[in-house]
């Protein structure tokens, strides 16, 4: 059976008899010229020739999907709300760990997107690289595989850079859509976890007032000398274990911090021992602990708690708040209940 096959304005024709599986001949196209003209090619092997040439132009690399635009002051309104975030925690006379939360949060989804749009940039390139390189090697033309002067060597040869092309194309293709889908997601998280840190701050500020009541009602504290602990931190310790007893330990000033426990107003309530996630009876009591905490937190000049990945904040009493993944059971507060004063 003879099947045509129109390449660029040439004929060109491949046919083999099945039942003895004996290869034929190609034509040029040009009449008369068959014993000059012909290689000696398989019909399978000129299919994928041809399967091969189907590698797509320029106009045909760039995926379905598109860079989404972002917002070109991103980073600026990150820095602002920093700062904007810095001055109410002065004010407020401590951390305001949303807020530190969710300006690290914003800063993290920020990084993540200018890498992924970096990458994205280079996969672009790598793609063109590609496409020029078919080109180049006249991979492209489908005459130059059947052409009268190839030798059947040359066209195997050919075949095989053509096939090996439009196998990474269609490859850094995939790891284009992927990294533009990744990218685009990053983008809108950022966006979000910014849009988020704004909102927060703005909360907060209307609160002032009444953190500022609170603030001065308690006033502010030293450490002591000896314990290196404030007055106010060492009677809430002390409330807190004749209530709780406290079977893991309590650890409380950390020299060289740059929170709460270098400046003595922060101590860790253990709920379990070898940084474990506290369970059971452990765990009931880290919840009695925090919540006793939460009930007696502006009659003893408590500040926050931290436990189990929440935050709770007695200055501006917005109930618990999740807090990003830190890692580990200590760093996430499931082994400890952090407590905080003013």
């Amino acid at each position: 059976m003879i099947s045509p096959v129109q390449v660029a304005g040439s004929k060109i024709v491949f046919y083999s008899f099945a039942a003895s599986g004996r290869e034929k001949y190609v034509e040029s196209g040009r009449p008369g010229k068959w014993g000059r003209a012909a290689m000696r090619v398989s019909a399978a092997a000129a299919a994928l020739m041809l399967m091969a040439v189907g590698l797509p132009g320029a106009s045909a690399l760039a995926p379905a999907l598109v860079l989404e635009r972002h917002s070109p002051d991103r980073q600026s309104k990150i820095r602002r709300l920093t700062l904007e975030a810095a001055a109410l925690s002065k004010a407020y006379r401590g951390e305001i760990r949303t807020l530190d939360d969710a300006r690290d949060e914003a800063k993290k989804a920020d990084r993540r997107a200018d890498r992924l749009t970096r990458q994205v940039a280079g996969a672009e390139r790598e793609l063109v690289h590609i496409a020029r390189t078919s080109y180049m090697s006249g991979g492209l033309d489908a005459i130059q595989l059947f052409g009268l002067q190839g030798e059947a060597t040359q066209a195997m040869s050919n075949m095989a850079l053509v096939t090996h092309l439009a196998g990474e194309r269609a490859q850094r293709t995939t790891h284009l859509k992927t990294l533009l889908k990744e990218a685009n997601a990053a983008r809108k998280t950022a966006d979000q976890k910014i849009d988020k840190l704004e909102r927060d701050i703005a909360k907060l500020k209307t609160k002032r007032r009444d953190v500022e009541r609170l603030l001065a009602k308690f006033g502010f504290q030293e450490p002591d000398a000896g314990s290196g602990l404030t007055a106010r931190m060492v009677t809430i310790r002390n409330e807190i274990m004749a209530n709780f007893p406290m079977p893991y330990g309590v650890g409380c000033l950390r020299p060289g911090d740059p929170g709460e426990h270098g400046k003595g107003r922060a101590c860790d309530f253990m709920t379990s021992p070898g940084g474990r996630v506290s369970t059971g009876d452990d765990e009931a009591r880290g919840d009695a602990l925090a919540q006793w905490c939460i009930n007696n937190g502006r009659r003893l000049g408590i500040m926050y708690i931290i436990w189990k990945q929440r935050y709770y904040d007695i200055r501006t009493g917005g109930g618990w708040d999740t807090m990003s993944d830190r890692g580990g059971a200590t760093a996430n507060h499931y082994d400890h209940v952090h407590v905080s004063v003013l």
